[in-house]
């Protein structure tokens, strides 16, 4: 028997095992369609092995036999702006309208944990997403919204485990088991030395925080992944596809040997590891990149680190389109722009996605446009058929020699890292590459080729270097009043005012022992927020303990 009529079988096993949708898996036409495609049989394919069936390693065909069938990837919208009273409304229309997740954007002193009332948060509080200082923000942000029933994912990396803290709280206040919680924390902080330079300590005390919280999520909130290994900010930076792809899986690697350091089981923990991408505008690119990123890997999980189950082989992502292709210019082409990029997304096995608003470019969105880039998504799910076959472009010798070539660029890319590394691992090489410049500076090189091409007419973007006639009118945006760093501040002011001082006092005193000891930094951080301890006032504890880190600079 072929190695393809092999594979077919035990897809077909799996297939007939598996939950399916109740639906019509027909075309437009009424012409019915099979679930997945593959070779005639006693086809002989070469490098088949490496091609595979959908649900089978290496999942370059997707991680579920079912595809889509199974269950649609999930409409998570990522939204924050104002205060929490705010956001929250915001949260609920989009519930109504259909999301099926809530994924929370955070304001820039929250990012770089700082409380609104400080000097350096001017002029900033609610500016690029929504402001939080304490858990009791927490709870007006997630006012009505079961979050025991609520899938959510928080996008912050530097102070994430104090906002996590607070989260658990907050759940707490509800009612809720906090064990059976569910979404995803971003956490990723060597994307932040890479590409988006929001870290508040040294590499080594955020790689703590990172693992002690790996440790507290498998014990006691196992269903929450405490990890997502971000390549969306690097591809923002300027990065290309492959770099990218290879910046972001080598992150994850040292993650993977962050959690084994600890003694923890790969079996346990690599399941909650999650990834997430950027869809930018070269279609076929996009989808060569994420069915690569499967295989890669499933293949280094298995091979070097040692994982034998299928489950800890997965590579699970979300994926936003690319904020970076939207154009001031003519932003109703945006919508255009962020269709054909979510259907990349889609086509390449996404399991969540978020779709940008045409008025991204210019402020956060507006109410409208926040609408139609979730209506982007239900018309890919509800119209286009595209949740009827899965990986359907799986065997095109355009897409699976795209995938090749994004899979060799990656490996290539991996072996300049551990070559850089003092101790072979890839840890050593991510660590050596962030202290002399060398993810920042390949990125700014990749950035520099693509300006120059469009400064010379060799790439277009419409509206901005081509058919730059338009008759569009200016668009209303999102503004984000002053009063609303003004109620913040006095909000926080009376809360300060209203706590148990001790309480705080003496949770934040236990949180810098607990830095000083080997013991896990989540429980006593835990207490502080449950006294309402500000953001700013636990990291500024560990940031007296543990330092800032300062970039050198690289020419």
């Amino acid at each position: 028997m072929a190695d393809s009529d092999a594979g077919r079988a035990r897809w077909q096993q799996r297939y007939d095992q598996a939950a399916k949708r109740d639906a019509d898996f027909t075309t437009l036409s009424g012409v019915e369609v099979d679930p997945v495609y593959g070779p005639p049989p006693g086809a002989v394919v070469p490098d088949m092995d490496r091609i595979g069936w959908p649900g089978q390693y290496p999942f370059t065909r997707g991680l579920y036999a079912t595809g889509y069938r199974g269950k649609p990837w999930t409409i998570r919208q990522f939204s924050g702006f104002g205060n929490a009273r705010q956001t929250n409304e915001r949260y609920k229309m989009l519930l109504r309208a259909g999301g099926a997740g809530l994924s929370v954007a955070f304001d820039m002193p929250t990012l770089m944990g700082r409380d609104s009332d400080e000097s350096r948060s001017l002029g900033e509080v609610g500016h690029c997403g929504v402001a939080i200082d304490s858990a009791a923000d927490l709870d007006v942000l997630f006012e009505g919204i079961p979050l025991a029933e609520t899938t959510t994912s928080m996008t912050i990396s530097g102070p994430a485990v104090p906002v996590f803290c607070m989260y658990l709280v907050a759940a707490e206040r509800q009612g809720a088991d906090v064990s059976k919680l569910d979404g995803t924390l971003q956490t990723d902080i060597f994307k932040e030395y890479i590409a988006q330079k929001e870290w508040l300590f040294p590499p080594q005390p955020h790689l703590r925080l990172i693992g002690d919280l790996m440790e507290y999520c498998g014990a006691n909130v196992p269903r929450y992944k405490p990890l997502s290994v971000s390549g969306y900010h690097i591809r923002e930076a300027g990065s290309t596809a492959a770099q990218e792809l290879a910046f972001t899986l080598a992150d994850g690697f040292g993650y993977v040997e962050l959690g084994l350091s600890r003694g923890l089981d790969i079996e346990e923990f690599a399941p909650g590891l999650s990834f997430f991408f950027d869809a930018h505008i070269d279609f076929f690119e996009e989808i060569a990149k994420f069915r690569a990123a499967r295989r890669i890997w499933a293949r280094w999980l298995r091979d070097v680190y040692g994982a034998k189950t299928e489950r800890a082989q997965w590579l699970r992502f979300h994926t936003q389109t690319a904020g970076v292709s939207l154009t001031a210019q003519q932003p109703a082409n945006n919508v255009v722009r962020t269709a054909v990029e979510a259907l990349a997304a889609v086509l390449g096995g996404t399991n969540s996605l978020h779709t940008n608003a045409l008025d991204e470019v210019l402020a956060l969105p507006g109410e409208a446009a926040a609408e139609t880039a979730l209506r982007t998504q239900q018309v890919l799910m509800d119209e286009t058929g595209v949740l009827n076959v899965a990986d359907p472009l799986g065997g095109s010798w355009y897409v699976e020699e795209l995938t090749d070539r994004m899979e060799a660029a990656a490996e290539a890319i991996f072996a300049q890292i551990k070559d850089m590394s003092p101790d072979e691992t890839m840890t050593g090489g991510i660590l050596q590459g962030i202290e002399n410049g060398w993810f920042t500076g390949e990125i700014a090189e990749a950035s520099f080729t693509y300006q120059q091409k469009l400064e010379k007419g060799e790439k277009k973007i419409v509206g901005v270097n081509s058919h730059t006639e338009s008759v569009a009118e200016q668009l209303e945006i999102l503004r984000i009043s002053a009063e609303v760093e003004r109620e913040q501040v006095a909000a926080l002011g009376r809360r300060r005012e209203q706590r148990d001082q001790r309480a705080v006092g003496t949770a934040l005193s236990a949180l810098v022992a607990a830095a000083r000891s080997d013991g896990n930094l989540v429980p006593p951080m835990l207490d502080a927020a449950r006294a309402e301890a500000t953001l700013g006032e636990i990291c500024d504890a560990l940031r007296t303990e543990w330092g800032s880190y300062p970039e050198i600079p690289s020419f």
